[in-house]
């Protein structure tokens, strides 16, 4: 604590240190990715995907994607960046898709494409990485979002990225189109809002059972 009258300059000199130390511990956290989400140009969707380094808050461009498409579920995977289902667009047509891709941690990194969801077609889901050591390419809990049908889906799928099996777990307790989920500390998965008929102001938890329920 000041015992005394606080001159100019000691607050500038404080808020100097705090701003270098904000910077600091900035450069040791990963980068934000942000692939983009349905913008378009002249010619249709684009395949743009970018960094922001959050100590310089500079943006950089990164390997674009195999496929452009809109609506799709995105997450870090083992140090990977996973893309999952969405729209796409063949001529005037948007179409539902189950094509994956990821982007390679090699030197070169692109995006490349992985096998398609064996649950289908599927849009708008929330997407959440599983910590496992018995995939090669990591595994994905996809939650929620519309099918090739537009029908709202209240499915939970534990997807293998390396092959494409998706394993269906139980399901939430609404359907949700473009919710949001993230994982808690405990390891329970949290997923909240969305559209079912209407828009949801609800979230609900994916834990292990209590009691035998």
């Amino acid at each position: 604590m000041f015992s005394g009258p606080v001159g100019a300059w000691q607050l500038t000199g404080v808020c100097r240190a705090a701003r270098e130390g904000v910077k600091e511990h900035l450069r040791t956290l990963p980068w934000l990715v942000v692939v983009y989400e349905g913008t378009e140009t002249a010619t249709g969707l684009v395949c743009d995907v970018w960094r922001l380094d959050l100590a310089s808050l500079q943006w950089a461009s990164m390997p674009a994607l195999v496929t452009a498409r809109t609506d799709h579920a995105c997450c870090a995977v083992g140090g990977s960046i996973a893309v999952i289902g969405g729209v796409t667009r063949v001529g005037n047509d948007d179409t539902t898709t189950a094509s994956v891709e990821a982007l390679t941690s090699r030197e070169g990194a692109a995006f490349v494409s992985l096998p398609p969801l064996s649950c289908g077609r599927t849009y708008s889901a929330a997407a959440i990485a599983v910590e496992v050591s018995d995939s090669a390419a990591g595994q994905v809990l996809l939650l929620g979002g519309g099918n090739g049908s537009n029908q709202h889906l209240s499915t939970v799928q534990l997807v293998d990225l390396a092959t494409g099996v998706c394993i269906l777990h139980p399901h939430l307790l609404h359907g949700r189109v473009c919710p949001a989920a993230a994982r808690l500390l405990d390891g329970r998965v949290v997923c909240a809002g969305g559209i079912e008929v209407g828009y949801l102001s609800s979230a609900e938890v994916l834990g292990p059972p209590e009691q035998g329920a």
